[in-house]
């Protein structure tokens, strides 16, 4: 069983038992999180899809980690002007483990 669940300005595939990285969400660690913007469910057999979401629909976990990842540099630079400008960058992220799927 699967699920297709909208957050963060991305759309992520999750199942029951996983772990996966997601967008900032406020919450502590050991806090339960609801994704109620489900696009997609599918038992193995019967595929249900909403237009765009689906009523009665939704995905419960609970967070396992809150941090931040490693740094990334952006840098900006136009030959034979002088301009440089350096500026790091590290995202705030939330590792999620997905519970139960509820239809």
């Amino acid at each position: 069983m699967y699920a297709i669940v909208h957050t963060g300005g991305k759309q992520y595939r999750l199942m029951e038992g996983e772990t996966l990285r997601l967008e900032k969400l406020i919450g502590d660690v050991g806090s339960e999180v609801t994704f109620d913007r489900v696009m997609m469910v599918s038992d193995g057999e019967n595929l249900t899809m909403g237009r765009p979401l689906l009523e009665n629909v939704s995905v419960r976990g609970h967070i396992v980690e809150q941090g931040k990842a490693k740094k990334i540099i952006v840098f900006k630079y136009k030959r034979r002007k002088g301009y440089r400008r350096k500026q790091g960058h590290r995202q705030f992220f939330t590792t999620v483990k997905i519970d139960k799927i509820e239809m």
